[in-house]
């Protein structure tokens, strides 16, 4: 027998190696510590604040709304604890002009790119008024990946009408492992669209843990197939989040086509204000880690060594913040409620037969 040729293709090699050289972006450690002092420079002491109150705001905004939620007095929401540095971060570095796909997640960053608290909680129970906001966006998407289609699509746009602006939109961990957002990051690569796309990895989707939802060493890297630059980033740290977001905007903005953003974060609670208990899929050994490198205890603890911050003044602002949001909630209260007929009409622009003969038998029940 012929002795064994040498390996055309060294697969196992290739394998080991395809976590490629992608290290979290950092700038401030799990101990508050400054870890990229140039990147640290570029804030001033005016920002610092503005990014610990924007965690505080979205931390009061989840606590508050998961109490609305509990009394039955909202429809669906996803709770955003855990991953305040990761959106607050990531969407505090785009512009107003620029264009926001956002996921049933990321309610607080439409809120903050120009929608008011009182049209978020009115999406969540399903009025059309909570889609009729003044923000540059559209709202959030209940299916899976399919913001990442959408946003190809919007950047393209974009690039045609000539604009200085990008679309920016977010999805999951889980949504990496549905076939629209390949096709959507294959479709902007393809016509070098101005698009950011922003994968929060937070460890889970519902219950389904990342490892078990792709081999792929990281996520960022499945961006390269599509020919798109991307990136991983501490998700824990706001500073970071925000200096690579901003980073990301600049370059596609710039006519340089899509970029990936990976944000290494973790959601504390449940998938949804529905229930699903996490302790039935995570251990404590697990999430420990995680609550130690909580986002506003690492911020709160680099400005309370300056002197910049202190418990008095977050108490104080979390009761503005709460206080803010129950008038929010008032408005939403106060808004007309919506007859089964004006849904129908809502459906098309033109109804078919059958939809306006439901709109007359309907207008003719809520007349009575």
């Amino acid at each position: 027998m012929a002795k064994d040729s040498k390996k055309v293709v060294d697969f196992a090699a290739i394998k080991a190696d395809l976590g490629g050289d992608f290290k979290p972006v950092q700038i401030l450690d799990n101990d508050a510590k400054v870890v990229n002092k140039e990147l640290m420079a570029t804030f001033s002491d005016e920002q610092l604040l503005d990014f610990m109150k924007k965690l505080v705001w979205e931390r009061s905004l989840h606590e508050q709304t998961m109490n609305f939620s509990r009394q039955g007095r909202l429809g669906f929401y996803a709770p955003t604890y855990g991953e305040e540095a990761s959106e607050m971060g990531t969407v505090s570095a785009f512009k107003e002009n620029d264009y926001l796909l956002p996921a049933y997640r990321d309610l607080p960053q439409l809120i903050q790119h120009g929608a008011t608290v009182a049209e978020g909680y009115l999406w969540s129970r399903g009025h059309v008024v909570g889609n009729q906001f003044k923000a540059r966006a559209l709202m959030p998407q209940i299916i899976i990946g399919a913001q990442m289609v959408e946003t190809a699509g919007v950047a393209l746009g974009l690039k045609k009408n000539g604009e200085d602006a990008v679309a920016f939109s977010y999805t999951g961990d889980g949504g990496t492992s549905q076939g629209d957002t390949y096709e959507g990051m294959n479709f902007a690569g393809a016509y070098q669209a101005p698009a950011v796309f922003i994968i929060q990895n937070n460890g889970y989707a519902i219950s389904v843990p990342r490892p078990k939802q792709t081999a792929a060493v990281t996520l960022a890297q499945k961006a390269v197939a599509a020919g798109i630059p991307s990136v991983q980033v501490d998700g824990m740290d706001i500073l970071a989040c925000y200096a690579v977001a901003k980073e990301a905007r600049e370059f596609a903005a710039a006519g340089n086509g899509p970029v990936m953003i990976e944000t290494l974060t973790y959601r504390f609670g449940p998938h949804s204000s529905a229930g699903d208990d996490p302790s039935r899929y995570r251990t404590k050994e697990e999430e420990k880690p995680w609550f130690d490198n909580d986002p506003l205890i690492r911020m709160r603890k680099y400005l309370t060594d300056k002197g910049q911050w202190s418990q008095e003044q977050e108490d104080a602002y979390v009761e503005e913040c709460k206080e803010s949001f129950k008038e929010a909630l008032k408005v939403a209260d106060a808004t007309e409620p919506e007859k089964v007929s004006d849904m129908l009409k809502n459906t098309f622009e033109v109804p078919t037969p059958d939809i306006a003969k439901q709109i007359a038998e309907f207008e003719e029940k809520e007349s009575k």
